[in-house]
């Protein structure tokens, strides 16, 4: 167990990352390894980012590009100065012999890194994800080997993400595995369809409770009650017209975006056919014109 706890946060950017840099690697490579990029706090280590790291290996050694990592880490922590190295992730369902020798560069990297591995070939029937933290043992002046315990791993993601993994589920229903962007009204729709049909489940299991068909659960219904009381107390016209309003509101910014859009399109067709007409005055005159004020 790690002193930062056992569980291991991953977003879905991470997954999506190394089986793109799995997909790209090198002709006649088994394998790619890279450097995971995250935030530490008390009871987890959430992995938020992670870039593929250029190396090479044989049956008796391995090279992996240092000076490409700490670029690629400098580069990061321009845009990200909270994201800190964690450890490393190797797609692969094994841990290897040069796993160990990866994994002490990356002890001098970060301390207690942990060690990601993501089986992109589906060994086991699935595209499984396993974190693991190592430990040394052996006899005290003696050989010392290297034990990696496992560690939990949970699945997190930003309001952003779960856009883009949603958008990724519905590919698989597609004959054509695609699926492009939907507008803003129809994820507006998409949205309140997903509501109604969560209200009438709710709705379904309270009335199983009150038929006695379903035992009920106190822990189900303090939730219950902390969403009834969230909801504001407005009568069923007002609310009405307020969202009516809303409504309004988005038709108009989105037909003012449209015919802005619109306007600057024709705006940089149209501008090479147009004649130039050369100013008298110089712009600096014409500058201090406008800002004199009128007698």
């Amino acid at each position: 167990m790690s002193v930062y706890g056992p569980v291991v946060k991953i977003h879905p950017v991470v997954v999506a990352s190394i089986v793109d840099s799995y997909e790209r690697r090198n002709e006649g490579a088994s394998r790619v390894i890279g450097t995971l990029l995250g935030t530490i706090d008390k009871h987890s280590v959430e992995v938020t980012n992670c870039f593929s790291v250029p190396h090479n290996e044989s049956e008796d050694e391995v090279a992996v590009d240092m000076e490409f990592a700490k670029n690629m880490y400098e580069l990061h922590r321009k845009v990200s100065p909270s994201e800190v190295i964690i450890g490393w992730y190797a797609t692969g369902y094994d841990i290897t012999e040069h796993s160990v020798l990866i994994h002490e560069y990356y002890s001098r990297e970060a301390q207690n890194p942990i060690h990601l591995t993501v089986d992109t070939a589906l060994q086991s029937g699935k595209m499984s994800v396993r974190a693991y933290l190592s430990a040394p043992m052996g006899v005290p002046g003696k050989t010392v080997g290297v034990m990696f315990t496992p560690l939990s791993v949970k699945y997190v993601y930003y309001d952003t993400e779960c856009i883009g993994i949603e958008l990724l589920q519905k590919t698989r229903t597609s004959p054509s595995r695609t699926n492009g962007l939907t507008s803003d009204l129809t994820q507006v729709a998409g949205s309140a369809a997903q509501t109604q049909e969560m209200l009438s489940t709710v709705l379904a299991y309270i009335e199983d409770v009150l038929a006695g068909k379903v035992t009920a659960d106190n822990s189900v219904g303090r939730y219950l009650m902390d969403l009834v009381d969230k909801v504001p107390m407005i009568p069923a016209e007002d609310f009405e017209t307020m969202l009516n309003s809303n409504i309004n509101d988005l038709l108009m910014v989105t037909y003012l975006t449209n015919l802005t859009q619109t306007q600057i399109a024709l705006n940089e067709k149209l501008s090479p056919f147009l004649p130039t007409r050369p100013s008298p005055y110089p712009s600096s005159f014409i500058l201090f014109k406008l800002l004199m004020p009128k007698a």
